[in-house]
């Protein structure tokens, strides 16, 4: 009886010992950046580490919603891609936890700035350029010449033949709609989104899909992120690449700790990691062109060189915060969504 109850008392103790070698071996990414990407990136991070890990693919807004939710009992560890805007919104409201990487002194100073604006609650791991892709065979088939400034796109020639996302959904949308009120101020901002309304053929759900639908041939130009154009011509598809003549907004790809993260000291390792250049190095060959932000790695050849964009002095700190997102959605959807196209 006494080397029964021994050999349980044994086991058990082992269960427990086993169980919990493999917490510490364990780390859960929600990822907002191309699949592809976010598969290659977790996995070397695991085969370096020995960590088990676990990925959930959704884009930015999906993603702060399903924080939000789980606020209570935090199922993941880190949050990584997707525009800074959610990030800093959810460091806002006490979602994310604060943590200063060593490697931050390889970052450019204007990526350390995104991590001291928030709080060191999020930093920066890419940057990639707003502007829109027009499928070059539609143009000339149409007779049309290659629009080149924000102005241009609310010409009625392009009606029904714009594509972008919706700002309820897509940190993309999001970061369009806070670029054009910088641009112009918030009153002459959304005169110039109900003025661009009838041209939209739809809204998505996704940021890259206009884009995507604009290669297809579906319309003629979609807005959004640079970088998932470049992809696409890349792959063979027919698109010009415009950067506005008025100045345009760019978004830093986000990195962030979840705050009651179950498995705290892997994911330090993760962020770490990710904003070193070897973890940095993982985009391109996925198909991803975004400009890294460790000053170490590799620029692709297909990413824009950023000095040469008319960028404008995008106001992470503002247009990340909370509050004036959930103002700018709000009023779109009440004052645009429902205008007549």
């Amino acid at each position: 009886m006494k080397t029964i109850l021994g050999k349980a008392l044994f086991a058990s103790v082992m269960l427990l010992l086993v169980t919990g070698v493999q917490a510490k071996g364990r780390l859960t990414v929600y990822c907002s950046m191309q699949d592809a990407w976010c598969q290659a990136t977790v996995k070397a991070f695991g085969e370096k580490n020995d960590v088990k890990t676990a990925m959930t693919h959704s884009g930015s807004g999906s993603t702060f919603a399903k924080i939000q939710a789980e606020k209570n009992n935090p199922k993941a560890d880190v949050w990584i891609g997707g525009t800074a805007d959610p990030h800093l919104q959810a460091g806002e409201i006490g979602l994310l936890a604060s943590y200063v990487s060593p490697q931050m002194a390889e970052l450019g100073k204007r990526f350390q700035n995104l991590a001291i604006k928030g709080d060191n609650t999020t930093d920066g791991i890419y940057a990639g350029v707003v502007g829109y892709s027009v499928n070059t065979e539609m143009a000339k088939s149409m007779g049309i010449d290659i629009p080149s400034s924000w102005e241009d796109l609310t010409d009625p020639k392009y009606k029904g033949n714009i594509r972008m996302a919706s700002p309820q959904s897509s940190g993309t949308a999001y970061t369009v709609i806070a670029t054009i009120v910088q641009l112009w101020g918030e009153e002459k901002g959304f005169e110039y989104l109900a003025r661009l309304h009838p041209n939209i053929d739809q809204y998505t759900k996704s940021g890259s899909a206009g884009q995507k639908a604009a290669g297809r041939g579906e319309v003629l130009i979609g807005i959004g992120f640079l970088h998932d154009a470049s992809k696409l011509i890349k792959s063979g598809f027919p698109l010009k690449l415009v950067t506005p003549s008025e100045g345009t907004g760019f978004e830093i790809g986000g990195l962030s700790i979840i705050k009651g993260a179950r498995n705290l000291e892997n994911a330090q390792k993760f962020v770490d990691w990710a904003l070193s250049a070897e973890g940095q190095n993982i985009a391109a060959p996925t198909g991803a062109f975004q400009v890294p932000t460790n000053k170490n790695a590799i620029v692709p050849k297909e990413a824009f060189d950023l000095s040469k964009v008319n960028l404008i002095d995008y106001d992470f700190k503002k247009y990340g915060s909370n509050t004036t997102r959930k103002k700018l959605i709000g009023r779109w959807a009440e004052e645009i969504k429902p205008l007549a196209r």
